[in-house]
């Protein structure tokens, strides 16, 4: 811009001084493996007090500050996306306008900033291109300032510390800062961050590019941020490139596992392609295979139920998460009594943490076991993985464990002999609540009274009773004794007659949420006794009663099912289990709806979260959102600390898909199987590519016709037998 032109500006009489930038944004996520990012939209970290904001591996923060500053001044923000596959963070920035004593020097859109950031192998990877859009030449100081706090995650969560360890920074090269924290538990965790090419200045905190650029001259610069002492030897431009390149051969080979899905409708298209994206970033591969870490920020890491039921919900577009999921969780299983860890012979993993305070004990999530619906749950995902995988030599390695988890449900999980597993944690210092709803006040009586344990989950009853089915089906399937196989059948029968006589309430019309102590009902309405519709164990008439009960107006908010109904004594449509809407709570209901055949409710299930999501960012569905009732050309109200994404919510619209459809694949009996299948009003046709069988592949089109679906088998490569129930 010339300066009469600049003149003329500045003389008229609204002209506004560009300085700040009036959309803020939302945070960006990126994950790798155990490493992931929180970006402000201009892709700094900026972390203070309960701020998420920074780079974490394993557990610690170890980039807690990295700013971009020109000319001493933020950039104004034009734009800040995560790729669709979540693969990259590209911000595009603009300079403000800049002063010298009341003089405009250099107009606001003269300079564009290009950052694109992404992550691998424990490494933050970025490429800076400034580009001089002016007519003349401008000099520009690009400075970056930097820090690295090592805090631990349940520091960075709020949680404070009497000591810390001892943290140095250093210039290692004329390119390369190295920051080093020796904690209290003796263990040396590193920061190296290196630039190229190297800057014109450079100390422990900050590092500055100088240069003048012409008339559309461009500039790049290249920056990295190693979380360990992996690949982060010299650093090149050229490495930035073999990162990336590598970094995305990895993601298309992920994808390629996947069940392809299409359809008439755009946005439900968006929120699954949203559902792979985020679980393609959320898979970590273990040796035993992928495993899908539960959420970001607080969650990434293993956590047994979050994934057990990931898998469960993933199965049937990706059966090789199940065998990850399975062969982790079995190589973790408790072999011994440890009252800290909640730990006992045969019980399967909680969570496991890697930073600091767990080694420290400072906080008891190191290994920790303190879940009651894991290990029955570990066992109906081996059962189904079979049935839908027919890999009989995976089942039979991990038998042992299956055999331990059932040993753990008759004796540790059933303390009082009376038929029910219950949990009870060993410490003060465990969770209080051990079923998926772990708050401290999720489980009480009618009045409000909180439950005084040992506490029976009618939905940990409804998965036992699934363990004891699915481990009847392994049994005779790797060939054991059939009365070893019928005495588990036996033992699933019983159970399911004895949970109907003890948690029904005939003047609820549903399920009771828990037995206490004393063995009575918690006579409450709440989500919970939808989940029970998951495994079988009720009875159709009351599966029916259930579904009535929970789609009426106190528990339906028209987005999804409340955990807690609208008249109960303690609901909060704010609080995280007494009122909120969870999608993956709601997956699992309305699979358990379909197993009824009870398919009017799971399309409004269906219909209610993808409008949900078409009201959230990147049409990503969170971990959870507030239970205000629907209101007209309002979206559902947010709830302030959901982690997003989430890996049980990123599977929910494709087990919602699966509920809807009725779709089986079962290996074992050599069918797909469509059990009265139907689509929602708005959408008129689903494609399946892709779907996988032992010895090939199909692809479908389903198109609705009224009520009726069709199938048309588009390309089929398998044996399988389709199957339509209707």
């Amino acid at each position: 811009m010339n300066e009469a032109l600049i003149a003329e500006a500045l003389s008229a009489k609204f002209y506004i001084p560009a300085r700040t930038t009036l959309d803020a944004g939302q945070p960006a996520r990126l994950k790798h493996g155990d490493t992931f990012g929180v970006f402000d939209p201009h892709g700094d970290n900026l972390a203070w007090d309960g701020n998420a904001d920074g780079v974490y591996c394993r557990d610690t923060r170890h980039l807690s500050h990295f700013e971009l500053r020109l000319n001493g001044a933020r950039p104004l923000l034009l734009s800040s996306n995560v790729q669709s596959d979540n693969a990259a963070l590209s911000v595009d920035l603009t300079n403000p306008d800049f002063f010298d004593n009341n003089r405009l020097v250099l107009p606001k859109d003269s300079i564009h900033i290009h950052r694109l950031k992404f992550l691998w192998n424990e490494a933050v990877y970025e490429r800076l291109a400034i580009l001089n859009f002016d007519e003349h030449p401008h000099h520009l100081r690009l400075s970056i300032i930097f820090d690295a706090d090592f805090a631990d995650l349940f520091e960075a969560r709020g949680q404070k510390r009497s000591a810390r360890g001892q943290r140095t920074a250093a210039v290692t090269a004329k390119n390369a800062v190295t920051f080093t924290y020796r904690g209290l538990d003796n263990v040396e965790r590193r920061t190296q961050l290196a630039f190229a090419p190297p800057p014109e200045r450079i100390d422990q905190s900050s590092c500055v590019f100088d240069m003048v650029l012409a008339p559309h001259e461009k500039r790049v610069m290249f920056v990295r941020a190693c979380c360990s002492d992996v690949g982060c030897g010299s650093w090149e431009r050229r490495d930035f490139f073999v990162a990336m390149g590598e970094s995305r051969r990895a993601l298309r080979h992920a994808k390629e596992r996947l069940v392809k899905i299409g359809s008439s409708n755009a946005l439900i298209d968006e929120v699954t392609e949203r559902s792979f994206a985020d679980l393609t970033m959320l898979m970590t591969d273990t040796e035993y295979g992928p495993y899908p870490y539960a959420g970001i920020p607080w969650f990434s890491t293993v956590f047994g139920r979050d994934a057990l039921i990931t898998a469960l919900m993933m199965l049937w577009v990706d059966p090789s998460v199940a065998r990850g999921v399975l062969g982790l969780l079995a190589a973790t299983q408790a072999t011994e009594i440890d009252a800290y860890r909640d730990a006992e012979p045969g019980k399967i993993l909680h969570e496991t943490r890697f930073g600091e305070m767990a080694a420290l004990h400072e906080v008891p999530f190191g290994q920790y076991y303190g879940s009651v619906d894991s290990t029955p749950l570990f066992i109906m995902l081996a059962g189904r993985y079979l049935r839908r995988s027919g890999d009989v030599e995976t089942i039979r390695a991990l038998w042992p464990n299956v055999e331990a988890a059932l040993g753990w449900i008759e004796t540790f999980g059933d303390l009082d002999g009376d038929g029910f597993v219950e949990y009870q944690r060993q410490r003060e210092t465990g969770l209080s609540n051990q079923g998926w709803k772990d708050s401290v006040d999720s489980v009480f009586h009618a009045d409000g009274t909180l439950v005084q344990g040992p506490v029976a989950l009618c939905e940990v009853q409804a998965y036992v009773y699934g363990a004891w089915c699915e481990a009847a089906f392994m049994a005779r399937a790797l060939g054991k004794l059939e009365r070893v196989a019928q005495g588990y059948a036996d033992k699933a029968e019983r159970l399911r007659r004895q949970f109907e006589e003890t948690f029904w309430c005939e003047e609820l019309g549903t399920y009771a949420i828990a037995l206490d102590g004393h063995k009575r009902r918690c006579e409450v309405v709440t989500s919970n006794a939808g989940q029970v519709l998951f495994t079988g164990i009720a009875d159709r008439d009351r599966a029916e009663s259930v579904a009535d009960v929970l789609m009426e107006p106190a528990c339906f908010s028209g987005w999804g099912i409340r955990t807690l109904s609208a008249n109960a004594p303690r609901y909060n449509p704010m609080s995280y289990h007494n009122g909120s809407v969870w999608p993956h709570d709601n997956a699992l209901i309305a699979m358990g709806f379909a197993h009824y055949g009870l398919k009017t409710p799971v399309l409004r299930i269906l219909q209610g979260l993808t409008e949900a999501a078409g009201f959230t960012p990147l049409r990503r569905l969170p971990e959870l959102f507030c239970g205000f009732g629907r209101k007209r050309r309002k979206g559902p109200v947010g709830y302030p600390v959901a982690c997003s994404p989430q890996a049980w919510a990123a599977a929910a619209p494709i087990a919602l898909l699966q509920a809807t459809l009725g779709l089986t694949v079962d290996q074992d009996m050599g069918e797909i199987r469509l059990d009265r299948p139907m689509l929602p009003p708005f959408v008129d046709q689903v494609s399946l590519r892709n779907l996988t069988l032992a010895d090939g592949e199909v692809d479908m089109l389903l198109t609705r016709h009224g009520l009726d679906v069709a199938t048309t088998v588009l390309r089929r490569s398998a044996s399988a037998r389709i199957i339509e129930v209707h």
